[in-house]
């Protein structure tokens, strides 16, 4: 069991690295805000220059070609590289989205809004089993797991490998 002032000192240590996490990003934005004096000087605090110092930004350098860029940049280069990886990751993630059961489970009140899982567990209620009718459910929950599956093997197989390496 952990004492009260070790628990105390975790919290204090995770809320001051927290703090010093953020403390970055609250420079930019300080920085956007200020005069370029003032952020020279180490200004820590908001100021109101930051229209001025968008247009600024606008007048002297194209700021739109250089968001294009990069941004066709990450499509070109990035987005191919990782194809594999985003594939492995769909096909686990729809795999999960479709055949789960408890949340649909919960928070679905009315039978208009049946899943097949719960279709499928709907089947097995009752004194005696229809199991020719259970496989069939069973069946065509399958079917649409399976198709992604195989429409995306070989980048799933190829994302997974490249996750080993």
């Amino acid at each position: 069991m952990m004492s009260k002032g070790k628990k105390f000192f975790q919290y204090a240590f995770l809320t001051i690295v927290s703090l010093l996490s953020v403390f970055p990003l609250y420079y930019m934005f300080c920085g956007a805000t200020n005069k370029s004096t003032d952020v020279v000087a180490g200004r820590l605090y908001p100021g109101g220059y930051l229209v001025e110092n968008f247009k600024s930004l606008i007048a002297n350098q194209d700021l739109a070609r250089a968001l294009f860029n990069s941004f066709r940049n990450f499509f070109r280069m990035f987005i191919p590289t990782m194809k594999s990886t985003y594939a492995a990751a769909m096909t686990i993630t729809f795999m999960n989205a479709w055949n789960n059961y408890l949340w649909p489970k919960v928070i679905l009140k009315t039978n208009e809004s049946i899943t097949m899982p719960m279709l499928v567990a709907n089947l097995l209620g009752g004194y005696s089993v229809d199991y020719g009718m259970l496989m069939l459910g069973v069946f065509i929950c399958t079917v649409p797991t399976a198709i992604v599956f195989f429409c995306l093997q070989k980048s799933f197989a190829e994302g997974i490998t490249g996750s080993v390496k």
